[in-house]
């Protein structure tokens, strides 16, 4: 039964989306999708978010996709899951349908996304939020679960409600005094294995074991964390390089969304994780030289395969 919840406002249709949507749906909630991938949101309103779980049993929740903000209008909550670079465009989409009295929670990768939303939308409508749950799209609609884990969110008095909607979608939720010490430690591993995996086409488990890789991984770990020290904010783990030799154990089988992206020549979030830490970093007077060296490649990678 579908609840009489005013619909939740999923922003985006690839793998995390369609995670979140699916999460919803399956918990009686009415969901709406705003994106733009056509073959995406034709398949969503067909078939609705095919959902496969950790027993690869495969299930379908019904939602209402749109590349229309109009239909999206007067949304009370929007989470927003797309790549980084699509924030601008995100924004002003939203500023078309958010209510006056709504809230934007930003979920994604990378830096300056809050800052970016908060812009168009207003300090007051926006919240920023971690999460360490995974999924991988497997075609149009399909995905498949990553494994739960915890979305941390910072304080907002605006999140009780959503707080709710979250859990009783079945996700973990925390809440810290700031999101900034979460949003760097999760920089800080993103940073270490996204690029190496694209550059070397490898899953993030082979970063552990082709020596040179897990040294440079290291490298870019600790500069990383350099940097978070530079602009006082402390991390969320002690260890920095323990904590990302973790990850890349235990999501030792996946393949990072940037190797994903590189694989099909899509644009990559590079320029929101290592070139921002370099930008960010090079304001603070810290060292930069090895996110500076994977940013370039990176992007020279993504220059070649689309010249």
């Amino acid at each position: 039964m579908v609840s009489q919840t005013p619909p939740i406002l999923v922003v985006g249709t690839g793998a995390m989306a369609s995670l979140f949507a699916a999460r919803f749906s399956a918990s009686g909630l009415s969901v709406r999708m705003l994106g733009t991938w056509v073959e995406s949101i034709e398949t969503l309103n067909k078939f609705g978010v095919r959902f496969i779980d950790e027993d690869g049993q495969e299930s379908a929740y019904p939602v209402e996709a749109t590349d229309d903000p109009e239909k999206c209008v007067g949304s009370q909550f929007a989470i927003i899951l797309v790549k980084s670079y699509q924030t601008q465009g995100v924004a002003l989409r939203l500023a078309k349908c958010l209510a006056d009295d709504g809230l934007a929670l930003t979920l994604q990768n990378g830096l300056d996304n809050h800052r970016t939303l908060a812009e168009v939308l207003g300090e007051q409508r926006v919240a920023s939020g971690v999460t360490t749950a995974g999924a991988s799209l497997i075609e149009p609609g399909i995905v498949r679960t990553g494994g739960k884990g915890v979305i941390s969110l910072g304080n907002h008095k605006k999140l009780k409600t959503l707080v709710n909607l979250l859990m009783r979608a079945g996700f973990e939720v925390e809440t810290v005094e700031g999101t900034d010490s979460l949003i760097w430690g999760k920089l800080v591993i993103n940073a270490a294995i996204n690029p190496l995996t694209a550059l070397l086409k490898v899953p993030n488990g082979d970063l552990l074991e082709i020596p040179p890789a897990r040294k440079m991984m290291n490298l870019v770990t600790i500069e990383t964390a350099d940097v978070a020290s530079a602009l006082e904010i402390s991390l969320p783990f002690s260890d920095p390089v323990s904590a990302v030799e973790s990850v890349a154990l235990r999501t030792a089988s996946n393949y990072s969304s940037m190797y994903k992206d590189v694989s099909r020549g899509s644009q990559t979030e590079i320029d929101a994780i290592n070139g921002a830490i370099v930008r960010i970093g090079e304001t603070a007077g810290a060292s930069v030289d090895f996110n500076r060296m994977l940013w370039l490649l990176v992007k020279a990678m993504t220059m070649k395969s689309s010249a």
